[in-house]
C-alpha cells in the first residue's frame, strides 16, 4: 500500500501507474526495480516525470525478448530505462585506508578514544572510522560478532517512553549488520569496531542484539514477498552511545516525504562524510544478500553513488539535519535508502528528538 503522505502530490498519479503496472515490468528480463523519478536524455535530466525501469545492464534492441522489451510509455507515463548493476546489500569489504580509497589497513592495534580528534595525536595519517571509540557514535565501524562490518548509524531509543524516562538505549544499523541477515539471535554480542577492523569478543562488545526485522527472501515458484525495511536495533550502555553522527551533528527532526532531487549526506565507516542527490522515489527493487539470495524491497529511495560496502546502516539526512533514511544497499551507479519513517515504525523507535 502506498502512504500518500510519503510522496510528493506531483508524483500520485504517477504512483497509482506504478502500482498497476510495476508487478509486469519487474517480470521482465534483466529488470530489477520500477521507481518514480524523471526522465533522462543523453545524459541531461528533462525533469519530464517519468516511470523509472531499473535494468542490471543496458542491452542492444535486437538481444531482448520482444516481450521484455520495455515500452516508451505506460498507461499514457513516459518510462525511463535506467542501468543500474547489481543492487547488492552487505557489499564486500576490501581493505581501505582512512579515506576509502583502497589500501592497506593499520596493523597495529587501535586506541580508545573518548573524543575523535584525539586521533591526531595519537597517529599520523588519514582519520578512519574503523577504530574503537567510547562513547561511540553516528558513522563508526559495528557489526555482529559472525559478520565482518557495517556502520552505526545513530542511537536511538523506544517510541512509548517519549515523552518519559527511556529504560533503554540501541544502536540503530541493519539486519544485515547487527542480525546476520536474520541468522543472529537476541541477545548476540555487537562489537564496535567490527570484526573485519578488528573487534573482538569480549573486549570490544557495546550492545546486545535487540530486536530486528526480519528480512524475507524470494523463494522459487512462489509470489515475491515485499520488505520495506533491513533494520536492527542493538541495547547498550547509555554512557557508551551517542546520538551526534560524525560531520552531519545532531538530527533535528525528519523528512517524511522527500523530494526527487533532494540532496542528502551521510557518514559512513568506509566512505566517510559523502552527499548525494535523490534520484527515485517510490522504488521497488530487488537486492541480492549473496548466496543466491534475493529480496524484494518496496518504497524505497534511490540516490546517486555516495557509498561502498561497509557503509551499510549509515544514517541519511537531509542538509537541514532531517532523518531521510537507513542505507543498506547500493551499486557502483546508486545507492538505496529505506525510508526513516518506515524503520521507525517498524522497529517501534523514534530518531528524534
Amino acid at each position: 500500500m502506498i502512504e500518500s503522505n510519503m510522496i510528493p502530490k506531483e508524483f500520485h498519479s504517477l504512483a497509482e501507474v506504478q502500482a498497476a503496472e510495476e508487478e509486469g515490468l519487474l517480470a521482465r528480463q534483466n529488470v530489477v526495480g520500477v521507481a518514480l523519478g524523471t526522465k533522462w536524455s543523453k545524459g541531461k535530466d528533462t525533469e519530464e516525470k517519468a516511470l523509472t525501469v531499473l535494468v542490471e545492464t543496458k542491452l542492444p534492441r535486437d538481444l531482448i525478448r520482444k516481450q521484455d522489451v520495455i515500452p516508451q510509455t505506460v498507461s499514457g507515463v513516459p518510462t525511463d530505462v535506467q542501468e543500474v548493476g547489481v543492487l547488492q546489500a552487505g557489499r564486500g569489504l576490501t581493505q581501505t585506508k582512512g579515506n576509502g580509497l583502497p589500501g592497506m589497513l593499520e596493523e597495529s592495534s587501535a586506541p580508545t578514544l573518548s573524543h575523535p580528534e584525539e586521533l591526531a595525536h595519537e597517529q599520523v595519517g588519514p582519520f578512519t572510522l574503523a577504530k574503537r571509540f567510547r562513547p561511540a557514535f553516528g558513522g563508526v565501524s559495528v557489526g555482529h560478532f559472525k559478520i565482518t562490518a557495517g556502520t552505526y548509524g545513530t542511537a536511538v531509543y523506544d517510541a512509548t517512553a517519549f515523552p518519559g524516562i527511556p529504560p533503554r538505549y540501541y544502536i540503530l544499523s541493519n539486519n544485515h549488520v547487527l542480525a546476520n541477515s536474520n541468522a543472529a539471535a537476541i541477545g548476540d554480542p555487537i562489537l564496535q569496531p567490527g570484526p573485519f577492523d578488528g573487534g573482538t569478543v569480549p573486549a570490544d562488545v557495546i550492545a546486545k542484539l535487540s530486536r530486528f526485522v526480519p528480512i524475507k527472501f524470494i523463494q522459487a515458484g512462489q509470489p515475491a514477498p515485499l520488505n520495506l525495511v533491513d533494520a536492527a536495533i542493538a541495547e547498550g550502555q547509555f554512557h557508551d552511545l551517542d546520538r551526534r553522527i560524525y560531520w552531519v551533528g545532531d538530527l533535528k527532526g525528519t523528512n517524511v516525504a522527500p523530494a526527487v532531487g533532494t540532496v542528502v549526506q551521510k557518514t559512513g565507516r568506509t566512505t566517510n562524510w559523502t552527499t548525494g542527490r535523490i534520484t527515485n522515489i517510490n522504488a521497488t527493487v530487488d537486492v541480492n544478500y549473496g548466496g543466491g539470495r534475493v529480496a524484494r524491497f518496496a518504497q524505497q529511495l534511490l540516490t546517486t553513488a555516495f557509498s561502498a560496502g561497509g557503509d551499510s546502516g549509515s544514517l541519511v539526512a537531509d542538509l537541514n539535519e532531517n532523518a531521510v533514511g537507513l542505507l543498506f544497499a547500493g551499486s557502483p551507479t546508486v545507492t538505496v535508502v529505506n525510508r526513516i519513517v518506515l524503520v521507525e515504525a517498524a522497529l517501534g523507535i523514534r530518531v528524534h528528538p
